[in-house]
């Protein structure tokens, strides 16, 4: 669920345009409280998001690790998300979507890798003539703790 600043940001949604939210003179467009923003007595730190094999062909899958620390005082559960956006497609597509979480638990000082499989179902869409399609180009994939704070990594999709 997102929390928006302002009744100004209504409605809070990412199944938007990526040219469409605009703010009023000064403000601020982010909202309070994003989606996946939790309250925890640790801290963690994402690092090295990779993307094995970074091209794929339309009818194939590749693996997306990331390391998560807990770099607080305190053991801790983190719920880490996986976001991908199909940055050129035929119809306009959302900003960025949710195709994947994790729920893991760590000691302070622990880290742990995560892995995420992204299959031909979770890169499709309906295109104009409803049909389910996994389209080439390039994706974005994000892994974060919510939709604001995340790690970027680039996958291809080929047609060959």
């Amino acid at each position: 669920m997102t929390f928006p600043r302002s009744v100004g940001q209504l409605p809070a949604y990412y199944n938007r345009k990526p040219t469409a939210k605009r703010g009023y003179l000064f403000t601020n467009k982010e909202p309070l409280f994003a989606f996946g923003y939790g309250l925890s007595y640790t801290t963690f730190d994402y690092s090295n998001v990779k993307v094995s094999p970074a091209q794929i062909r339309l009818q194939d899958q590749t693996k997306v690790s990331v390391t998560v620390s807990n770099t607080g005082k305190r053991a801790g559960d983190e719920i880490v998300q996986l976001y991908i956006r199909d940055v050129v497609s035929s119809v306009t597509r959302p900003v960025m979507e949710l195709k994947d979480f994790k729920r893991i638990s760590l000691a302070p000082g622990e880290r742990k890798v995560v892995e995420f499989t992204i299959t031909p179902d979770k890169l499709s869409f309906l295109n104009l003539a409803m049909e389910a399609v996994v389209e080439p180009g390039w994706f974005d994939v994000m892994v974060g703790t919510s939709s604001l704070k995340y790690q970027t990594a680039k996958l291809e999709v080929v047609a060959k």
